[in-house]
């Protein structure tokens, strides 16, 4: 009966990807459109088992959730951080497809095409 056991298995997948799903469905944010929240939430939760919280506190999924904004601000809203921060979040999201994402234009860059 190989093939019950392979059904279950792949019940139970689905299963955990469903609640790993409901969970992070909390963290979004009522301004976050569908591809913004698309793309965060699997930041989310592809991280989620390295970050989740020790039985003592620690604030390591609060420490996950701040990665994932700030990886979503730097990639739809043009905003800059830190070089090492954004090394960071842009190693952790190394994978993650996003299409059409907007092009920002940086204020030196816009100051290096003015001719005063």
């Amino acid at each position: 009966m190989v093939g019950g056991e392979a059904a279950a298995a792949v019940e139970e997948l689905v299963s955990g990807v469903r609640r790993a799903t409901d969970f992070a469905e909390q963290f979004r944010s009522y301004s976050e459109s569908e591809k913004q929240w698309k793309a965060r939430m699997e930041f989310i939760l592809r991280h989620l088992p390295d970050y989740r919280d020790p039985p003592d506190g620690g604030g390591r999924l609060d420490q996950l959730l701040s990665l994932s904004m700030v990886w979503a601000n730097h990639l739809f809203l043009g905003c800059s951080y830190n070089k090492d921060l954004l090394d960071k979040v842009m190693e952790m999201a190394d994978g993650i497809e996003v299409e059409d994402l907007p092009q920002f234009t940086t204020r030196s860059e816009l100051m290096k095409k003015c001719t005063w």
